[in-house]
């Protein structure tokens, strides 16, 4: 009796092995939701100022389930690290999108709202508390460092942060993370920032492998540099050293989706899609704009100059002072930096151009007023 007793202790001890083991391994090899792949572009294209992009993730991420509630937590997450102009312009860009979206039929879910603070809430504490649980150790008591030479941007830290802004309980803390890292990703100058809060993912319970459907996503939905340096910070954080020549694989990239030119920067209706980025050090990114007959972009300038390549129709372009130009399929237009400048279709005719732009710093054009009707019935005119 002794001995099948002996026997189905083993046999118990080794099934809760296996079992321990395998949600091990299935908790290991989670990988990030639709909804939390949508959180990243949303939050890195609002750190970083570029509105087109933010404009099509934000409908990127309501297709994929972030209700509205959800995507504005976002945006007042952002504030924390990006600053309130970021966070501001963000907001505005989501509010045209929900528009256009509601003059197309489509209703968006707002979602649940975020749970009132208590009356007898003490800041402090729970600041305090939050915190420490994300940085899995106790600093409440630090005593060198920020938080001593400058007391009071820790206190903000604490009770606002931590406090006020990490209670609201639209995005729970994972969700937040992932607004926060992919941020830093974004942004100039945090790499200490993104390897100290990639550790923080990690200590509340963001996988490897959900790590590394962020660097996917950073990559196919932001830019190569930002998942570049966030695959940096993870490696240095995990203790992975790259190799000394890291030889890198020819990218296929295929963009099926397409996106309304922004009213902010264009007349009539124009569609965007087969957005392209080279890698870094390269600096060069574009994307085919499709114009309607009449439609054309407001005025503006190039840090670095601009190439159009006519694939479709006929259009005009026109520099400031100048009269304007026809431009037909196979024609390619090479536009000097700081020239003010329009370009578009022909009253009768649509137009599509492949557009490449270099940036510096992130920026690569600076977006002046619109083309008015008169401007515009002028260059027909007269080119």
């Amino acid at each position: 009796m002794k001995k099948y007793a002996k026997i189905i202790t083993t046999l118990i001890v080794v099934l809760v092995s296996v079992v321990s083991f395998s949600q091990a391994q299935a908790e290991e090899n989670k990988t990030l939701t639709a909804k939390e792949k949508g959180i990243i572009p949303i939050a890195a294209s609002t750190a970083s100022g570029n509105m087109p992009k933010l404009e099509a993730a934000f409908v990127k991420g309501l297709d994929a389930g972030l209700t509205v509630n959800e995507i504005k937590e976002i945006l007042v997450h952002a504030y924390a690290y990006a600053g309130f102009p970021r966070a501001l312009n963000g907001i505005n860009n989501f509010m045209a999108v929900l528009d256009k979206r509601k003059e197309q039929g489509i209703k968006d879910e707002i979602g649940r709202e975020a749970t009132p603070v208590p009356a007898d809430f003490d800041r402090t504490v729970y600041g305090h508390k939050v915190r420490n649980g994300l940085v899995g150790r106790d600093i409440s008591k630090r005593t060198s460092g920020y938080p001593v030479f400058t007391p009071i941007i820790d206190q903000f830290l604490v009770d606002h942060l931590f406090a006020d802004v990490f209670y609201r309980d639209v995005l729970d803390h994972q969700q937040r993370e992932l607004v926060t890292i992919s941020m830093l990703a974004a942004m100039t100058g945090t790499e200490p920032q993104l390897k100290a809060h990639l550790g923080v993912s990690m200590n509340i319970g963001l996988s490897k492998s959900q790590l590394e459907d962020y660097i996917t996503v950073l990559r196919q939905d932001v830019s190569a540099k930002s998942a570049d340096k966030a695959a940096k910070a993870l490696n240095e954080r995990l203790g992975i050293s790259p190799p000394a020549e890291q030889a890198k694989p020819i990218v296929v990239t295929r963009d099926n989706q397409s996106s309304e030119g922004s009213a902010d920067y264009f007349t009539g209706k124009v569609r965007i899609d087969t957005r392209f980025r080279a890698e870094a050090p390269a600096r060069v990114y574009g994307a085919n704009v499709i114009f309607e007959p009449g439609a054309r972009t407001a005025w503006h300038s190039h840090i670095l100059g601009q190439t159009l390549i006519v694939t479709e129709g006929t259009g005009l372009v026109q520099r400031w002072g100048d009269p304007a130009e026809t431009i037909r399929k196979g024609d390619v237009v090479w536009i000097p930096p700081h020239q003010k400048h329009w370009h578009g279709a022909t009253p009768d005719s649509g137009m599509t151009h492949t557009a490449i732009v270099e940036h510096l710093d992130g920026k690569s054009a600076e977006w002046m007023e619109h083309v008015s009707d008169e401007q515009y019935g002028n260059a027909i005119l007269h080119h």
